[in-house]
């Protein structure tokens, strides 16, 4: 049996994952919400961590997905529970250097650690995850009924050894960014052509997906949202911590990674970031050149 600790919209497709492959799991989530939609997709809940601990044979298993900002409190929390030859697992998108440092730390004290890389978002729960792991093989060998269950044929990969599989979630969620940047900019350019040469961009998306060299999942995604409305949305795009960790482990590691790099930081244009620049190249241009500058309220 294993004991999840979060189930949000991940965790919770985990579970019925595992669950509809006849795997025990008992899941405890802080939140009430999150407890009553797992409830009510037949999961077992425990009302505490403790409970939980309690709920589960030894050795026990805990798999935490849960944010890499909880991740220490919630092994505070967990770690008066655990015993030698008990296993914890972290699904979540932890960096790979504290994922060493807290497996370091449970090995002190007998308890194993594995950490997981996970892809497969919203459509994971149906078509399956991937999976990145890392750590000592017999803690994976423990695992690999859950980890089989999880992933579709051969969409799991035991990538190394102890944060191996962060590592391997980082590099994979900067590539992410680069391939989304790409497929974003190679759609705009077909949209600013729709005047002139009679363009129907949705439809191209869509034909691109059969056949061409550039199909794939995120193209999907891609030609399924331009059927709908684009207008109302904010040009705001959010980053989270793999692509940036990404860019700085390139600069540690002396790896350049232009296309990466030039999808945060587009990113971070997106969120406003950029506005002080362009006020100022503005400013600059008038000051050389005698350049007009617009007023906000222009327009």
């Amino acid at each position: 049996m294993l004991g999840l600790i979060g189930l949000g919209r991940m965790g919770l497709g985990m579970a019925k994952r595992w669950r509809a492959r006849s795997l025990p799991v008992v899941g405890y989530d802080p939140d009430l919400e999150a407890q009553a939609w797992a409830g009510k997709e037949g999961i077992g809940l425990a009302t505490s961590l403790v409970a939980l601990a309690g709920q589960l044979p030894s050795p026990k298993t805990f798999w935490l997905m849960v944010p890499a900002g909880a991740v220490d409190s919630v092994l505070e929390g967990l770690t008066p529970h655990l015993s030698p030859g008990d296993l914890v697992v972290d699904g979540g998108n932890s960096f790979y250097r504290e994922s060493q440092r807290r497996g370091e730390a449970l090995a002190q004290k007998g308890v194993g650690f594995v950490d997981v890389g996970v892809s497969g978002g919203l459509w994971g729960a149906k078509e399956g995850y991937g999976l990145m792991v890392g750590g000592e093989a017999r803690w994976v060998a423990r695992l690999e009924p859950y980890l089989a269950a999880l992933a579709p044929e051969g969409g799991w990969v035991h990538a190394g050894t102890l944060g191996a599989g962060h590592y391997t979630k980082m590099v994979h969620n900067g590539v992410e960014y680069a391939l989304m940047e790409a497929y974003a900019e190679g759609a705009e350019l077909l949209y600013a052509g729709r005047e002139e040469l009679g363009l129907d961009p949705a439809r191209i998306l869509s034909a691109w997906r059969q056949g061409t060299i550039v199909r794939s999942f995120l193209l999907d995604r891609l030609a399924e949202v331009v059927q709908g409305p684009l207008e109302g949305i904010a040009p705001l795009v959010e980053d989270s911590g793999e692509g940036r960790w990404a860019v700085e482990e390139g600069l540690r590691r002396g790896v350049a990674l232009p296309a990466m790099a030039q999808a945060l930081f587009v990113r971070w244009e997106s969120q406003g970031r950029a506005d002080l620049r362009f006020r100022l190249l503005a400013l600059l241009r008038r000051a050389f050149g005698g350049h007009a500058v617009r007023r906000e309220d222009e327009g």
